[in-house]
């Protein structure tokens, strides 16, 4: 009787907790028994056209970025956070004297003054300045749209008119430019029991887009779109798959009236990875539209990535948990395919990459 009663002491607790457990805490363990491939280092060289390295202030911290990067078998990065003027200048000339041409760097745009008259040729001169000193193209943050304001507190669109110049000397320097335009949309929804990004949004509260304090999903990612058909003589990259990662027929209707458009996938191959017969027909059918994007520098995440897209997996976990409840299967993408995504879409885009280690 006495060793019973400490058997249910001792697991009574265990019990309640399990009761009382979150869905933060919630980690099941799957039971499906089926074949399991580790991709630790991709099938191709590859071209990462979506990073971000903020931090490299010494010759080590470049050489060990360099580690990290053969071990992928990432040949080229973009480092899309490379400012303007002397500190892009400073960028392009740390990075290029121990990695070369293995790190290149856009540049960022420069708002101070934007009511000012002479903005829009100021932002142009800049940029020409910038690919001068080595900048590759440009990358649009999405504060544009977001929370960037004139001098008298109002929203900027993405497609205000202060830009048309600067995106005008994009196209004519043959440069790409690389935007990241809102959020994903379930973050502009309800925090409710429907939203998909319901932990998400618990566990980042600052990342919710309400509607008193911003404007709709639709209405920003219009004003995306409306600049690119402005422009049609400007390549523009619609980063994380233009947030369409969920609607690729949607995508793909974008891509089709719009030649100069191109996308990637930084941040979004667990929308990809639910639905791998949609999109690999996708990826297929717009073999030279995509490219390969990363965007946080985490190394062990590179793995789902390859997995999703080189393998035929079933039912695997991806990295953030809080990006969406399910599992991801493989696309078991043709070489040709994964070839364009990995490396050829971007040296036919990109200025002045370097072919050298890429297959043919």
């Amino acid at each position: 009787m006495l060793n019973r009663i400490l058997l249910i002491a001792t697991l009574l607790p265990v019990f309640l907790a399990a009761q009382t457990m979150s869905i933060e805490e919630y980690e099941p363990r799957s039971t499906l028994v089926v074949p399991e491939t580790i991709v630790e280092r991709a099938r191709y060289p590859f071209i990462d056209v979506h990073n971000h390295q903020r931090r490299l202030s010494s010759a080590d911290q470049v050489e060990s970025l360099l580690k990290d990067m053969d071990r992928l078998n990432m040949r080229t990065m973009v480092n899309l956070s490379g400012g303007y003027g002397d500190r892009l200048k400073r960028n392009v000339e740390a990075l290029g004297a121990v990695g070369g041409e293995r790190i290149v760097v856009f540049a960022n745009i420069d708002f101070s003054g934007i009511d000012d008259p002479d903005y829009p040729d100021r932002a142009a001169a800049q940029l020409e300045q910038d690919v001068n000193n080595g900048a590759r193209g440009l990358k649009i943050f999405k504060n544009l749209g977001l929370t960037t304001q004139d001098t008298q507190g109002r929203r900027i669109p993405v497609d205000d008119a202060r830009f048309d110049k600067l995106f005008e000397t994009c196209g004519r320097l043959k440069i790409p430019v690389l935007i990241h335009t809102a959020e994903p949309s379930p973050l502009f929804e309800p925090m409710d029991r429907h939203n998909e990004r319901w932990l998400e949004l618990k566990l980042y509260p600052r990342r919710a887009r309400p509607p008193e304090r911003f404007p709709g999903w639709e209405s920003i990612m219009a004003e995306q779109h409306r600049l690119f058909a402005r422009h049609p003589n400007t390549i523009f990259i619609a980063a994380h798959l233009g947030w369409l990662g969920g609607d690729l027929a949607r995508l793909g209707k974008l891509l089709d009236r719009l030649p100069n458009v191109y996308t990637e996938f930084g941040a979004v191959i667990e929308e990809l990875g639910r639905q791998p017969r949609t999109a690999r027909e996708f990826y297929i059918k717009y073999q030279d539209r995509v490219l390969f994007g990363k965007d946080t520098w985490r190394p062990n995440e590179y793995a789902t990535y390859f997995r999703v897209l080189e393998t035929a997996d079933e039912y695997f976990p991806h990295d953030r948990k809080h990006h969406g409840l399910w599992r991801l299967y493989g696309l078991d993408l043709p070489g040709e395919v994964l070839k364009k995504l990995y490396y050829k879409n971007a040296l036919r885009i990109i200025p002045g990459l370097s072919a050298e280690g890429f297959p043919d």
